[in-house]
């Protein structure tokens, strides 16, 4: 369906960084299928793991367990620091879609309005794309779904006042990556936790984009000591393979009772076998401390380059804010005709997130083309 534009490239093949279309060009990828492919294209790790699991059990229904799916579940919550309980399903926006029921049935009828922020991005669905705080992308499935408030993204007096006693949750990104790549201030994520504890709200923290490492922490909320009460992941945990998933305190998860939600490829053994492999691999290299030493090289790189005002973001998911009156959509075609993927997130900016294997030769070739590329422009 005409959903997703005509298609600018038709890739057949990719190893690590790098992609070759039908014709046999070479590009570098520094946008991994949007912060997916973390560890490079055909990891061989991982691709080893989903053929053995492909080779003994794919999938049975959620009538039964699988080894596969308990192991991962208890690496995720290890990761988050314990405590909590799993749902496996298939992509962030259903992770959200998990969360916003959560957070309903948690709260309760009459408490059940989730207080998200503008320019964030939640996902497709209708209950997550209600959660988006980008009206243009409501506007043609009005009406939408009740129960959601947005405010000024970094705005503490806005979030303060908009979590009422309807207020069930706060869903908050660390880093706003759809909106163009915006950190959240140190002062108004730990805000956002102590409003949502004196108020006994939960606070739901979207880690789709950045999960896994991607910020230079294994999650980005980590870089503000905060400690959500849920947690909403997907994108590199199976570092292509389709899986998210939805973790929550026990406490919290308790509230969800047999029947209350459910997937049919909820946990199924061929997506957590990726997951599994993923986050085990991403362990033994380090990923985190990967991302935070090469975004600050990239970054380093970029902010020397002529009509580049500023580099944002964290590790290796950076915004690239270039010159007034150079149009990103526009650098963003002429990078892709020179080899290198990457998008424009804004009419101003670029996105930029690599592999977190990238190595320092890439990263030197990517700007290299970057340089050569806005040569051709002037502001």
């Amino acid at each position: 369906m005409p959903v997703f534009g005509p298609p600018q490239v038709m890739f057949e093949r990719g190893l690590g960084t790098e992609l070759w279309d039908t014709d046999g060009k070479r590009y570098l990828d520094f946008l991994c299928g949007i912060a997916v492919t973390s560890l490079g294209h055909s990891n061989p790790v991982v691709t080893a793991a989903i053929a053995e699991q492909a080779a003994t059990l794919m999938h049975v229904s959620n009538f039964f367990a699988n080894p596969v799916a308990t192991e991962t579940a208890v690496l995720v919550d290890r990761l988050l620091g314990g405590g909590g309980q799993v749902f496996f399903c298939n992509s962030g926006a259903e992770a959200n879609e998990a969360a916003i029921k959560l957070a309903r049935k948690f709260g309760g009828r009459g408490r059940h309005t989730v207080v998200s922020a503008l320019g964030s991005f939640h996902g497709r669905t209708l209950a997550a794309l209600a959660a988006t705080g980008q009206p243009a992308k409501h506007e043609p499935f009005q009406p939408m779904p009740e129960g959601f408030k947005h405010v000024v993204f970094n705005d503490i007096n806005a979030l303060d006042a908009a979590v009422d006693t309807s207020v069930a949750a706060v869903l908050l990104e660390v880093v706003q990556g759809e909106g163009g790549v915006i950190p959240a201030s140190l002062e108004y994520m730990k805000c956002a936790e102590q409003i949502c504890r004196e108020r006994g709200v939960l606070l739901m923290i979207d880690e789709v984009q950045t999960g896994y490492g991607r910020t230079g922490t294994w999650f980005g909320f980590d870089h503000y000591e905060i400690s959500p009460d849920v947690v909403i992941m997907a994108k590199a945990m199976g570092n292509g393979m389709p899986i998210g998933a939805t973790w929550a305190k026990r406490e919290v998860a308790s509230v969800f009772k047999p029947g209350d939600h459910g997937s049919t490829f909820s946990g199924t053994a061929i997506a957590t076998s990726a997951a599994k492999a993923t986050i085990t691999e991403m362990q033994r290299l380090n990923a985190p401390q990967m991302a935070s030493e090469k975004g600050a090289s990239l970054t380093s790189l970029l902010e020397q380059l002529p009509h580049v005002v500023s580099v944002r973001g964290r590790g290796l998911l950076l915004g690239v804010e270039l010159a007034v009156g150079i149009d990103a959509k526009d650098v963003q075609s002429q990078l892709l005709t020179n080899g290198l993927v990457a998008n424009a997130v804004t009419a101003s900016a670029l996105r930029l997130a690599p592999p977190l294997t990238v190595s320092e030769q890439e990263i030197r070739e990517a700007v290299t083309i970057i340089a050569q590329v806005l040569k051709g422009f002037t502001s």
